[in-house]
């Protein structure tokens, strides 16, 4: 079977309501079923009586009952009342009283069914028993319906003198020990049968494997059986089948082991015509054999399910990584059409500007050559440089590193306010530009270091548009920044100001009304692959300054 819990209960349980639809009263056909079940299991297992009370190896009819107890409630203690009857007069042919039958009868049930319900509903049991704990609790309600009962038909029996002092350690033990490995070796097969019922297959390799370890139990028992009582020591060898099933198959293997152990057991006892205090023997050693089975079984069940759960988690984070490395490459996807989208719109812009200009002149009775020159050379330059921002915007975001040349900062800076220069025309401003001499050649990619002093370029004159001081003013300048090997560039305006704030610079935080909070971003990349940093200086309106320092080619 599969370590896996696959309960099958709601199966089990349509399958019994659809059989009891058939019957004259809810539950007849199973209580009837498990009461025939009982009385066969006891019929078998009935070797020995003393004085009333059966002596067998184990007692699996209130195994059987017990399971059914827990799973389906104390309902079934009837079962239980009316089986012990009837197996005390039909199977074990006891010579008590009626009255004294139905007394022990009510002392069994209700110790069983008193336990099962506290299993059941109080400590709520899990009847998957998945866990060592699950397994210390069912034998501990087990246990203690066992000595209760136990307890309770030996003081019964010497109250009524069937039992005298001498006997209670005769018959009370081997009854107890009985019923201790009955429940210990029925019950959780059957617990265990009954979350499989629908959803076990039988595969033919462990046909194979069960034949092979049913040939192994049988020798085995007959090694023990044929040499005791000459030499005790040998009832350790039954560990071995039960502990190999056990790390082969958990708790499953545990289960079917002792319950193929008990009957082989039983079975060569009674071929053997052992008495009732070689049975005695074989009780306590099957229940040191159930009880270390079963604790054997359920841990390799625990171990086998963590890994099988570890391997699950593995899994789930393998797919995890796999789908945030999808969500990447679409949000780099997302974020070069954003960004392309962005940048090319500025020089777009301009180009249509010059185009309408060009249109307009054309238009007119005598258009200026010279000005349609200037115009078409600054339309070109415009589109061309569309061309470089998509091509070098692409490699940077592939690639996260810039193209880089020795460059001068005089020529970036004029080549930018050139660029910015048509969209400023019809504009009241004034951009003028303020560089130190000498300034140091810096490293970098040509294109987006441009696109860096235009973004914010055309950040100021949107700025001013919407303040609209009498006068715009925007002014760049490029500086040694102190005596760090950096080269520092200024764009100071007096337009409406800035509110700074720790998310200025990350991408989709804007504080323009139609903004798409990409261009301080794209400048703050830029800027950062280049080695250097971004900030604002100043968020005053009428004196709003950025600040981007870039190391210079002589840097160490």
């Amino acid at each position: 079977m599969s370590i896996q819990a696959q309960s099958a209960s709601a199966t089990f349980g349509s399958w019994l309501k659809r059989i009891q639809v058939l019957t004259p009263l809810p539950g007849v056909f199973t209580a009837g079923t498990l009461l025939l079940a009982y009385l066969g299991l006891e019929w078998v297992s009935f070797i020995h009586e003393y004085k009333g009370l059966p002596v067998t190896p184990w007692n699996p009819g209130v195994g059987l009952v017990f399971a059914i107890l827990i799973l389906k409630g104390p309902y079934y203690g009837t079962v239980l009342f009316l089986g012990v009857v009837i197996a005390e007069i039909f199977v074990l042919g006891t010579k008590l009283e009626l009255p004294v039958i139905i007394t022990m009868a009510a002392i069994i049930a209700t110790s069983f069914t008193i336990s099962a319900a506290v299993l059941r509903y109080h400590l709520r049991l899990d009847v998957s028993l998945t866990h060592v704990r699950e397994v210390l609790v069912l034998f501990a309600g087990g246990l203690a319906a066992a000595v209760l009962s136990a307890t309770l038909l030996s003081a019964l029996l010497l109250v009524l003198g069937e039992l005298t002092t001498a006997d209670l350690t005769t018959a009370s033990l081997s009854l107890l020990v009985g019923d201790i490995i009955g429940i210990g070796v029925v019950t959780p097969l059957v617990l265990r049968l009954f979350l499989y019922w629908s959803g076990a297959k039988i595969r033919p390799e462990l046909i194979a494997e069960g034949a092979l370890l049913l040939l192994l139990i049988g020798s085995t028992l007959w090694m023990v059986v044929t040499n005791v009582p000459s030499n005790y020591n040998l009832l350790s060898f039954l560990f071995l089948p039960v502990l190999a099933a056990a790390l082969r198959h958990g708790i499953d293997g545990s289960c079917m082991s002792l319950a193929a152990t008990q009957l082989g057991l039983v079975a060569l006892l009674y071929y053997y015509g052992y008495d009732a205090a070689a049975f005695t023997e074989f009780q306590l050693g099957m229940l040191v054999l159930t009880i270390s089975g079963l604790i054997v079984g359920v841990v390799v069940s625990e171990r086998q399910r963590a890994d099988l759960a570890a391997r699950l988690a593995e899994a789930r984070v393998k797919d995890m990584q796999a789908e945030a490395q999808r969500a990447a490459r679409m949000n780099l996807v997302s974020g070069m059409a954003s960004a392309l989208a962005h940048e090319v719109n500025q020089p777009l812009t301009a180009a249509r500007a010059l185009a309408r200009s060009i249109q307009h002149m054309l238009h007119s009775q005598e258009p200026d050559s010279r000005r349609l020159d200037d115009n078409l050379t600054a339309l070109v330059t415009q589109i061309d440089h569309a061309g470089r921002v998509v091509h070098r915007t692409r490699e940077f975001l592939r690639r996260r590193r810039p193209h880089s040349s020795t460059l001068d900062v005089r020529a970036i800076l004029e080549e930018a306010i050139a660029l910015a220069r048509p969209d400023a025309a019809d504009r009241p401003l004034v951009i003028e530009a303020m560089v130190s001499d000498p300034l140091p050649p810096v490293f970098g990619d040509r294109v987006q270091l441009q696109q860096v002093v235009l973004n914010l370029l055309h950040n100021a004159m949107e700025s001013i548009a919407e303040a609209r001081p009498r006068d715009g003013r925007i002014r760049i300048g490029a500086r040694r920044s102190g005596d760090a090997p950096m080269v520092e560039n200024t764009v100071l305006d007096n337009g409406g100001g800035v509110a700074s704030g720790s998310t200025l610079f990350e991408p989709l935080s804007s504080s323009k009304k139609d903004g798409l909070g990409l261009g301080l971003s794209i400048c703050a990349s830029i800027v950062q692959a280049h080695g250097g940093r971004i900030w604002l200086q100043s968020g005053e309106p009428g004196n709003t300054e950025f600040r981007f320092c870039i190391p210079s080619q002589g840097r160490s």
